[in-house]
């Protein structure tokens, strides 16, 4: 087990016990994609892939991190938190200067030692430096006894990635690190930061992600391309109803009112938009009544939104969605993320999991020449202390 290793490598390291284990999960997104920074809903959920962390309070200031899957550490005093040219680190300390300057809290001069790896698929999309974000919010809280909210530490693991690992991030994923809930997916309004769970219990069901392995360099720009898209739309939607502050306000009679002033592309990217913030809501209400097969319906739905309409999709993700629709066991598919790359998400009938693995695998590998890898996961909690009983 992933947390029994990082237990015995702390002692190797530190010579002594951790006093505090912590776990902090990952995060999928069943639906609700490109959906956040135009105001709108996303359904992600913490999944049982995380990373793992062993600490102890010192006496003194020093505080030392090792970062066991990449053999490295570092060291520093807790009253000099400075950005540091270890990228990896700087999502830790971060993480743990901006908790202090939110509750404007002085440390009184107690560092830690620490030890934190994962399983956490590198690269996937399942978000490992928002559990390494939260994590560390998660203890300083601990180990310092502050009074912070679930969503405020969200909050502050948002603003450690855009002040010291230099992302703007939206909020979603650590958030989901940090409420989740097992057999649940979570309903957040990006505009005000509400948030519901629904169930998300289906002992049938299981969710697996198909990891294409490619990461096309059409990524960034392309997603900074589809952010001003939007701002256009909503620019010329204005002029007409001077209501509409983002997309999450407009509706497909607006939008179709507009079609002599807006360009082809950017009433396509629109059009996603409006439509997808709306499936989510009807997702949720196929969950209320435990219809997942409308659910899955729902999933698909999106997958040709982003790969025809929004355009962020690429034939790697394709072919996998694609292929799907020959098993007559898996109920949804859909990319997973920003685009051009990363894992696609099914749902899958349990006891043909294995069936569905080894033949997409094979037809994946076949047709591209690359091994294709899996993950099943199972939705869990948020970040939490774990047990003594494995210290």
């Amino acid at each position: 087990m992933v947390i029994e290793n990082t237990i015995q490598k702390f002692k190797e390291i530190y010579k002594t016990q951790p006093t505090l284990l912590v776990k902090a999960p990952g995060r999928i997104n069943l639906i609700g994609e490109h959906t956040d920074y135009n105001d709108g809903f996303v359904l992600p959920a913490a999944i049982d892939k995380a990373i793992y962390f062993a600490v102890s309070q010192r006496t003194d200031n020093q505080c030392n991190i090792y970062a066991i899957d990449l053999n490295d550490s570092i060291s520093f005093s807790i009253n000099n938190l400075q950005q540091t040219d270890k990228s990896w680190a700087n999502f830790l300390i971060g993480s743990i200067a901006e908790t202090f300057k939110f509750k404007n809290f002085t440390p009184i001069s107690k560092g830690f030692d620490l030890a934190f790896g994962g399983d956490i698929p590198l690269g996937a999309g399942l978000s490992s430096s928002a559990a390494v974000e939260s994590g560390m919010v998660f203890i300083i809280k601990k180990l310092f006894d502050l009074e912070i909210s679930s969503m405020e530490m969200a909050l502050i693991a948002q603003k450690a990635e855009h002040n010291f690992a230099g992302v703007k991030c939206g909020i979603m994923d650590m958030f989901a690190s940090i409420h989740g809930k097992e057999n649940s997916v979570i309903r957040l309004d990006c505009r005000d930061l509400n948030y519901q769970y629904f169930p998300f219990d289906f002992p049938e069901y299981q969710i697996i992600l198909c990891n294409t392995g490619v990461k096309h360099n059409l990524g960034d720009s392309e997603y900074n391309k589809r952010r001003e898209e939007c701002e256009e739309g909503v620019r010329i939607l204005q002029q007409a109803f001077p209501q509409v502050d983002s997309l999450r306000d407009a509706d497909m009679q607006m939008l179709r009112s507009q079609t002599d002033k807006i360009s082809e592309i950017v009433f396509r990217r629109c059009k996603y938009v409006i439509e997808e913030i709306e499936r989510v809501e009807l997702a949720c209400d196929a969950l209320l009544q435990n219809e997942l097969k409308t659910f899955g319906k729902f999933m698909y739905e999106t997958h040709e939104g982003l790969q025809n309409e929004y355009e962020v999709s690429c034939e790697e993700l394709d072919f996998l969605v694609e292929k799907t629709k020959d098993f007559d066991f898996v109920l949804g598919a859909r990319m997973m993320g920003g685009g051009f790359g990363g894992c696609t998400i099914n749902i899958v009938e349990k006891a043909k999991d294995d069936i569905f693995i080894n033949e997409i695998s094979e037809k994946y590998f076949k047709t591209f020449d690359r091994k294709l890898e899996t993950y099943i996961v199972n939705l869990t909690n948020g970040v939490e202390e774990i047990n003594e009983i494995f210290i």
